[in-house]
């Protein structure tokens, strides 16, 4: 016999071949299937999802249309099921956070070695509020293929309008780069001076400037830049974590309520102006006053609160001036004013045409071509940021849509009081502009239910991540500031305060005293 020793080679089991076997022939026939439903050019099944197709307008209470509506499409019921697990998802995510710092150090325990594992990473992928809703599309579409086909599925993914979440992600990547950013921090700066451009004085300035100008560069804009300034200005002395989140609410709401002097640049009022023939005047003189009495009353508020807490912040400050020189001492080569122009072009460029995403995606390629041209005077864009947000707001888009049929009957059963509470209520749950475009599906509204409604939807934009488009950018900016990233609980106490002063206003110059 031969010295060689033959190496033993362990054989697979019989029953994993077959299982193997199965395994190919299913995933085979699973996508001869998608391919062959993918091909046909109309879905095998329609959804109902506009509230006139119900035919239920003799139906007398609100009860007996939901029970109706169900009974005609019983998936409402699963998508609603499914809607309200991903916003238990995202109020939730926090907690996703602090399991994964758990299990790391339960395996640093264990092996003496702290390292991330399959869990923790999971777990950490799941506290994203970025990517929540998005991943629970994944067992909406899965639902819906099952509960119809794919074909149906397909067909209705592919026909919703995702131009909202597209311009969120340009808007947020223009809105952060270095010659937009300086001239928004010099134009803040300027008003700052005012209070000796202390911690205070930026604190304010910021919290009452940046919203306002959302009503002209978009809520979206407003909100990248405001929230980039308040971390570099104020978030980096690391304030209590009572303050760092009631400057949160505050920046939430005051931008929500901000984006009201123009008819074009807050996603709620947007959606109702041209179905409602609001111009900016009548923005003006029936929200823009209100609104800025609530920001500034709710800013006042907080600031005298936290007077002392400012104090301190202070003093932090200048020890990082005069001993560490780490604190807004980097120097600032000045950029050519011909950029900036330039990047205000394509800025203004983007908001005139905001509905057109074939127009504002074809200019912002070529504005990738003049940043890369211009380098030395840019700083990195970082495009990860915009994108998940946009992907956030492309899931609320998929599921939003879906959850007409049970929002309009609600709304459209209430007097101009309890409609504007229920708006503002519902605003946490949902995105505030889907809200307000319900509304313009209801007929015979009268004046005052649909000032009410807006009022509602504008007011609740700061409860919530998901209350107002602009808001996942803000958590995105500002969570690393925060231990184990934002604590919907904890924004959604910070946000009850100047909601119910800005909402006051609203409600007491606007029903209680109509006309105003």
């Amino acid at each position: 016999m031969s010295n060689i020793s033959m190496t033993q080679t362990k054989r697979t089991p019989l029953y994993l071949l077959i299982m193997y076997v199965f395994l190919i022939l299913f995933i085979s026939e699973m996508f001869y299937v998608v391919a062959k439903e993918t091909a046909r050019e109309t879905p095998r099944h329609e959804l109902i999802l506009a509230s006139e197709d119900y035919h239920d307008s003799s139906l007398q209470t609100t009860g007996q249309k939901l029970i109706h509506r169900i009974q005609i499409q019983p998936f409402n019921l699963i998508a609603f099921i499914l809607f309200a697990m991903a916003v238990i998802h995202t109020l939730m995510s926090h907690k996703f956070a602090v399991v994964s710092h758990w299990l790391i150090d339960r395996n640093e325990k264990l092996t003496g070695v702290r390292r991330e594992t399959f869990g923790s990473e999971i777990c950490l992928f799941m506290s994203e509020v970025e990517v929540i809703f998005g991943i629970w599309v994944i067992p909406l579409m899965i639902s819906m293929s099952l509960y119809y086909d794919w074909s149906t599925a397909l067909y209705y993914l592919n026909n919703l309008d995702y131009t909202e979440p597209l311009f969120v992600v340009v808007i947020m990547s223009l809105s952060q780069t270095r010659p937009i950013y300086q001239l928004a921090e010099d134009l803040v700066k300027t008003v700052s001076r005012i209070g000796k451009s202390s911690v205070r004085a930026w604190w304010f300035s910021i919290l009452t400037i940046g919203p306002f100008l959302g009503s002209f560069i978009t809520e979206p804009g407003a909100m990248a830049i405001s929230a980039i300034l308040l971390g570099r200005q104020f978030y980096s002395l690391k304030p209590s974590l009572k303050h760092s989140y009631a400057t949160l609410g505050l920046l939430f709401v005051n931008i929500s309520v901000g984006g009201v002097f123009t008819n074009f640049a807050a996603p709620p009022v947007l959606m109702v102006s041209k179905a409602w023939h609001w111009d900016t005047f009548y923005m003006i003189s029936h929200f823009g006053w209100k609104s800025i009495l609530g920001i500034l009353t709710s800013n006042l508020l907080y600031f005298i609160y936290f007077r002392k807490e400012f104090q301190d912040l202070e003093k932090k400050k200048e020890y990082l001036q005069t001993v560490e020189g780490a604190y807004n001492k980097k120097s600032r080569e000045p950029i050519p004013l011909w950029i900036t122009i330039v990047h205000l072009t394509f800025l203004a460029w983007t908001v005139v045409h905001s509905h057109y995403p074939v127009i504002f995606i074809g200019a912002f390629l070529l504005f990738l071509g003049f940043y890369k041209a211009t380098a030395p005077h840019q700083s990195h864009l970082n495009l990860k940021m915009p994108i998940l947000v946009g992907f956030f707001l492309a899931g609320l888009v998929v599921y939003g849509s879906l959850q007409a049929w049970w929002i309009d009957p609600l709304l459209s059963s209430a007097n101009s009081t309890v409609l504007m509470l229920m708006a503002t209520v519902l605003t946490a749950f949902n995105d505030n502009a889907e809200i307000t475009y319900l509304a313009t599906l209801v007929p015979n509204f009268s004046d005052l239910m649909k000032y009410a409604v807006v009022g509602g939807a504008v007011t609740g934009g700061g409860l919530t991540v998901i209350a107002n488009a602009p808001n996942p950018a803000g958590q995105a900016i500002l969570g690393k500031y925060f231990p184990d990233g934002i604590a919907p609980l904890y924004l959604l106490l910070a946000a009850l305060i100047p909601t119910f002063i800005v909402g006051s206003y609203f409600y007491v110059f606007g029903i209680l005293i109509p006309g105003l």
